[in-house]
């Protein structure tokens, strides 16, 4: 396998897996009314990085930043097809020849630990969302999304196994 079809493979898992966990998040706001994270925020965090300011008491209440928005969404599909690369790393490139859930699920479910222990807590919301008005909902509520995840790992691997099979037939 060449590097550039393994980073395209990796490109098109993250890219699958993060929008799995995005229409995941659509289904709960519009069917539920469950809100999930404005990634306007995500970009407003990493926006005053390079001003030295990594955590915030409330990230809502902090400056907004120019950009916030599209910066936020790119960060959350670079991370998703980060985690990809990191799953495929660990799993070896030969599992993007045969696919199996467990190690994709795994990964997933451990990947929960960047919202529990980097994110939440420079959002000013807490370790684990301790925080927050409701901890354990919000925790269950991270679990189950990093879990959806995992099987978008699961899903987006065998739909890059198959397009690679199709490229590879037709030339």
């Amino acid at each position: 396998m060449t590097t550039l079809t393994l980073a395209a493979q990796v490109l098109a898992i993250g890219v699958f897996a993060t929008l799995v966990m995005d229409l995941w998040a659509l289904m709960l706001r519009r069917v539920l009314g469950i809100a999930s994270l404005d990634f306007a925020m995500v970009g407003r965090w990493l926006g005053h990085m390079p001003a030295g300011r990594f955590t915030h008491a409330g990230i809502a209440r902090a400056t907004p930043v120019t950009g916030e928005k599209a910066l936020g969404w790119f960060a959350h599909y670079a991370i998703g097809v980060g985690f990809a690369a990191a799953l495929v790393w660990l799993a070896g490139p030969a599992w993007l020849d045969a696919p199996t859930w467990p190690p994709a699920l795994a990964f997933g479910v451990a990947t929960v630990v960047m919202p529990f222990f980097v994110m939440q807590p420079a959002f000013g919301a807490g370790v684990a969302a301790s925080k927050t008005p409701k901890p354990a909902q919000a925790r269950l509520r991270s679990l189950i999304t990093h879990t959806v995840f995992g099987l978008g790992l699961y899903a987006g691997a065998w739909a890059a196994r198959g397009a690679m099979t199709i490229i590879a037939a037709s030339g």
